[in-house]
């Protein structure tokens, strides 16, 4: 059993490594939206990718780690969760606090992922937002206004100088 609780740890430790990783890319991420350099944006996307891998390949690893655990300890692997395992650690408070202090990590960085990605999608929103902006203002700006010609009946005609249609993408 003991030996299953270091393997978990280590596994939560290095899964908090690449968590880590993942924040600081997302930290780049808003900087380089905010400057519209997408070039470096998708090479971060694609480093982004990789840590995303990296971080599925441990996380398999733990919910092989802890169904290992809950065969040892005749549990059901859904109902073991990483706070349950902290409270049945009394009996061994060294590894109940290195297994505590894992989980806090995990969570604080998962929380801050998670609001640098809320921060990244509003300002890519943002910026989707100023495109269809500029779209629109060049397409107004493209629009002629009516001519003066009348008809025979000396009804507006309704002509537009110069109109075209749809976006030229020659532009």
């Amino acid at each position: 059993m003991a030996s299953l609780m270091e393997n978990l740890i280590e596994v939560l430790g290095q899964e908090c490594d690449a968590y880590e990783g993942l924040l600081a890319l997302s930290q780049k991420k808003t900087q380089v939206i905010a400057s519209a350099n997408l070039d470096h944006l998708q090479k971060i996307t694609d480093d982004e990718q990789e840590a995303v891998g990296r971080i599925t390949h441990l996380e398999k690893k733990r919910m092989e780690v802890t169904a290992d655990i809950a065969d040892v300890l005749n549990r059901d692997v859904e109902q073991l969760k990483l706070s349950n395992m902290i409270g049945m650690m009394a009996a061994r408070p060294q590894e109940q606090a290195a297994l505590a202090a894992a989980h806090d990590r995990l969570q604080g960085c998962v929380r801050e992922l998670k609001r640098i990605n809320e921060q990244n999608r509003e300002l890519l929103e943002n910026a989707l937002e100023m495109v269809e902006f500029e779209m629109n203002m060049l397409q107004a700006s493209k629009a002629a206004p009516e001519t003066a010609n009348y008809t025979r009946s000396a009804y507006n005609s309704g002509a537009q100088m110069g109109v075209s249609s749809g976006f030229d993408a020659k532009q």
